[in-house]
């Protein structure tokens, strides 16, 4: 992104004048995410769960959505059941944020080894590019 006053209170959106074409293939493409590698080595992060949020994001929707800071009873992850589940990407509305939350208390409730390979390796079979990455 070019830098700017909202990275820290606005998401990126669609056609967005902050992405720069570089950003765009590397959001398109989640080569973004490799860096976040040092984060796991360092232990602030795995390689499976709930993906991270801005903190403002978290402190508006922890106000509206019931059991969103239960999400936070694990360290983040790179990828995630919600975004192999579609919720990826921007969230417009509360009810998007609502669906994300739900499928990441699921995981907490049935984590497994399995369902954390499971997730890498659809995780790996969409690295070809995502229409929600932006």
């Amino acid at each position: 992104m070019a830098i700017n006053a909202d990275s820290d209170s606005r998401q990126a959106t669609q056609n967005d004048k902050r992405v720069t074409k570089v950003g765009a293939f590397l959001r398109r493409t989640s080569l973004d995410e490799l860096p976040q590698f040092l984060n796991v080595l360092w232990g602030e992060m795995s390689v499976v769960g709930p993906r991270p949020h801005m903190l403002k994001h978290t402190e508006d929707y922890a106000q509206v959505i019931e059991n969103f800071m239960d999400r936070h009873v694990i360290v983040p992850g790179i990828t995630g059941w919600a975004q192999i589940s579609g919720y990826r990407g921007e969230t417009k509305e509360t009810a998007a944020m609502a669906k994300r939350v739900k499928a990441d208390i699921w995981y907490l409730e049935n984590w497994s080894f399995l369902l954390d390979l499971q997730i890498v390796l659809q995780t790996l079979s969409c690295l070809k590019g995502n229409d929600k990455a932006y």
